[in-house]
This record gives structure tokens, sequence and C-alpha cells, in this order.
């Protein structure tokens, strides 16, 4: 199923009333019956502390009131709403910034800096964000510093670490 922006961006305006911020939205299912996966978090989450299921369904019973009465989705839709988890991908400029010093994994469309489809270290940010040649920036655990192009990149995620 496609995406329909202005519900899209109708979501994403009613999570942030709610206090929250979209992580990820995908639509599956067909147009007959749409299912919306939707991934929220707080803004000011600590990594590892996410949002709770009792907030989960709250954002749900309020997204839910709007989406019934929209009607650019068939009313058969099915909406999830969940945790980001552990392994919170990162995907806007501002999850590189918020998530700097964490360590994340990097997986590429085909083999990152000629060494593997994917790369672990910390974080260290964006480079040139906005343009052709934005980068994440990685210390990679032998202490060298590299950035990888966005456009090369599939998936970047947080690794969860056991203490």
């Amino acid at each position: 199923m496609r995406s329909i922006p202005e519900i899209d961006g109708g979501l994403e305006c009613r999570v942030e009333e709610l206090g929250y911020e979209v992580v990820e939205l995908r639509w599956a299912g067909s147009g007959r019956r749409p299912m919306l996966k939707l991934r929220i978090d707080r803004s000011d989450t600590i990594p590892g502390e996410g949002v709770t299921v009792d907030e989960c369904a709250q954002v749900s019973r309020e997204l839910e009131s709007w989406l019934d009465e929209h009607e650019g989705i068939s009313e058969r839709y099915v909406l999830e709403v969940s945790s980001p988890g552990v392994d919170r991908p990162l995907s806007r400029p501002r999850d590189f910034e918020r998530f700097k010093g964490e360590c994340v994994a990097v997986n590429g469309k085909e083999v990152l800096l000629g060494r593997a489809t994917r790369l672990e270290g910390e974080l260290l940010g964006l480079a040139e964000s906005g343009t052709d040649n934005e980068s994440v920036l990685l210390r990679l655990p032998s202490g060298e510093e590299v950035g990888i192009l966005r456009s090369e990149i599939r998936k970047t995620h947080l690794v969860f670490t056991w203490e």
C-alpha cells in the first residue's frame, strides 16, 4: 500500500501535539484494508527508555478518532502504534544529532567503504546535512573516523548494549 501524504502529515502533526514524535510510519496491506504501522517516541527520551504500552494505546485512541473521520482512507484500516524498541531506527537529521555518542549500526545497500554491508561504531553525527553529499559520521571500534554517504545506506539504527 502506498503512503497517503495528507494522512502522513496529519498523523505527524497530531502525534507531535500529543507530546511525541514519529520515528517511523509504514504503510502495508491493501487499499481495501490498509495497515498503518506507526512507531513513536518521546523527544526527550534517553536511549533505552522508550514509550510505554499505555502511551501507545493513548496515542492510538487519539489518532483513530481522526482517521475514522478521514475520507482518504478505508474505514477498514488497521492502526498499529508501538515503541521504536531498543534498536530504534535513525532516519531524520535530528536523530543523528540527538543520538551522538551512541553505538549505531549502519546497513548498506552494498558493501560500505570496501569493508562490509554492516558497520558498527560510535555515532559522531552528520556531515553536509541536507545536501547530496550528506554523510553519517562514525568512529569505528578501531578508532578510525569515517563518513558514509546516506545515499549508500539502507538503514541506520541504535545498537543495544547489555550491561
